[in-house]
């Protein structure tokens, strides 16, 4: 039984969701003596490469080329295809972002099998994949058993412990030579604009303080910043202010947002529907703020405040600072 994880790097090491992902499969190989291997594209291979091995990979398979370089679905398809069958893998995992929404069904095509996204569990268990994703806009779950292999599934960051580095770690480096040729290459990249982050990525912070309708405007935000700073924290928000324009769409969390799994989330004026628990509903601690006392948020927090946070937010920054 082998799992391949799809790995990507940032500033020349492998991601928070990659190292997750590693140590998830694993998990799973070691259930049945399986192998983990991991398949990175792009340049500048083989020092990520170590670290995919020393986070649990048995095997690094590497690609490089000039139109790998950032994702593209036409050139890395077709590469990924092929290392995929060359791993011979039961699994496939991928980070449930938009390139890993994007790529897991056009890669599924390809391989003649099907896909689950979004998925928050995956379990082996009598030699068979079981998965577990939202549906419903989060109101429920599903349980996914495929009939083709391999299993193709996007996991959602959080779900799961990455493992500690281990340095002294042996494993296997295959260079892959992808036939690419840029006629294949069927749209082209005008520009990429990425939001500029401020402080720290929501996706690593210990503390996020997110905005809901309940703020009635831009301007609360502005308060949830000054609360953020004070706690060392990250400002996230839900669908709606995002939509309304009050805050950049970077700072989404939910369903169709990013997901999040701080050690504490301060939820003001947020109501606590499905779309967006589905986002946040594995923080550690979850803190309601808000003037309605029948709001769902209450149901998943462990403290709640009723009342405006206008005057709560100030006075609880008071105190923090007395700390």
């Amino acid at each position: 039984m082998n799992v391949l994880v799809i790995a990507d790097a940032m500033d020349g090491k492998a991601t928070g969701p990659v190292c997750e992902l590693l140590g998830l499969a694993r998990r799973l190989a070691d259930q049945v003596g399986g192998a983990v291997a991991a398949a990175l594209l792009g340049s500048g291979g083989d020092a990520v490469a170590k670290g995919l091995i020393a986070r649990g990979a048995d095997k690094v398979f590497v690609a490089e080329h000039p139109l790998l370089g950032e994702y593209h679905a036409d050139a890395w398809v077709p590469v990924l295809a092929g290392i995929c069958r060359q791993a011979a893998c039961d699994a496939i995992l991928i980070s449930h972002n938009a390139v890993g929404a994007d790529l897991a069904p056009r890669l599924a095509f390809r391989l003649g099998t099907a896909v689950a996204t979004g998925c928050v569990e995956v379990v082996l268990s009598a030699g068979r994949f079981t998965l577990t994703r939202p549906c419903y806009g989060g109101n429920a779950r599903e349980v996914i058993a495929f009939k083709t292999v391999p299993v193709i599934a996007t996991v959602r960051p959080g779900c799961y412990d990455m493992l500690a580095a281990d340095a002294s770690r042996s494993g296997t480096v295959e260079q892959v030579q992808p036939e690419l040729e840029a006629t294949a290459i069927r749209t082209r990249i005008i520009a990429r604009k990425r939001d500029a982050a401020e402080g720290v990525r929501l996706e690593d912070a210990r503390v996020i303080v997110a905005g809901g309708r309940g703020l009635n405007g831009a301007d609360g935000f502005g308060v949830l910043a000054k609360l953020a700073h004070v706690l060392g924290g990250s400002v996230g928000a839900s669908r709606v202010p995002c939509d309304l324009g009050w805050c950049p769409r970077s700072w989404q969390i939910g369903l169709t947002g990013r997901t999040v799994t701080p050690e504490l989330y301060i939820a003001v004026g947020i109501s606590g529907a499905g779309h967006h628990m589905a986002g946040c509903g594995n923080a550690k601690a979850i803190v309601a703020v808000n003037t309605d006392p029948a709001a769902a948020i209450f149901r998943d927090a462990r403290y709640g405040i009723v009342g405006d946070y206008q005057q709560f937010i100030p006075a609880f920054i008071s105190e923090v600072q007395k700390l």
